[in-house]
């Protein structure tokens, strides 16, 4: 991903730090599509020498679909009580999480664009139901530019990146034909318009390149 998507590493950087405001020892966060678990090892201080009290005492819990990605996540925590990796479907929802788990922090870095178009709002609204007041809900996506031109500019340009990468035009080509109908992003607004839609108070764009942008809303 690093290799992929320009900035990756800053973007990881600033969703933690942002992320970090919002967890409490007895804070509950989620990672939707988590993947190998690499936010919430970000969260935990994994690889670093010291880490806050409050974000390891908190409670994790990971979603994720993917069978491979599962068993990474689960062996990477291995033996670590307060992280839970979970077997779900978004297409679903949000599993049922106990009122008493006090959400305060649910992020969803490069996963809400694999999501059906026709089920996000469901997870959305289901999101924004399960944060405690106050709550943040942190979303990085690949974003379709504000009309046509744009986005072929963009679009454009992240070839490009690529290219400079390494990958060759095949490569490209071949990555985009894998992804036509499985990756579907939205434009930046209609993400602000359906989070502030659904409730969140305050909703801004807090990292931008090109055609990847992130997002924060607060409940």
């Amino acid at each position: 991903l690093s290799r992929s998507i320009p900035h990756y590493l800053s973007m990881r950087d600033a969703v933690t730090n942002l992320g970090e405001r919002f967890i409490t020892k007895d804070s509950s966060v989620i990672d939707i599509g988590t993947s190998r678990g690499e936010q919430i090892a970000r969260f935990i201080g994994e690889g670093v020498k010291q880490s806050k009290a409050d974000l390891t005492d908190a409670y994790y819990m990971g979603l994720e679909i993917s069978d491979p990605m599962l068993e990474a996540a689960s062996r990477r925590f291995d033996g670590i009580d307060n992280i839970e990796i979970v077997k779900h479907d978004l297409r679903d929802g949000m599993p049922a999480i106990p009122e008493s788990n006090h959400v305060t922090l649910i992020t969803a870095v490069l996963t809400m664009m694999f999501v059906p178009v026709d089920t996000r709002l469901k997870l959305l609204s289901d999101i924004h139901a399960l944060l405690s007041e106050g709550g943040a809900f942190i979303m990085v996506e690949k974003m379709l530019g504000e009309g046509s031109a744009i986005d072929e500019l963009l679009v454009g340009e992240y070839y490009r990146h690529k290219a400079e990468m390494g990958y060759s035009t095949d490569d490209i080509e071949r990555k985009r034909l894998s992804l036509q109908g499985v990756l579907v992003p939205s434009q930046p607004s209609t993400h602000i318009d359906n989070l502030k839609t659904l409730g969140f108070r305050h909703v801004d764009c807090f990292w931008r390149w090109m055609n990847f942008a992130g997002f924060i809303a607060i409940k």
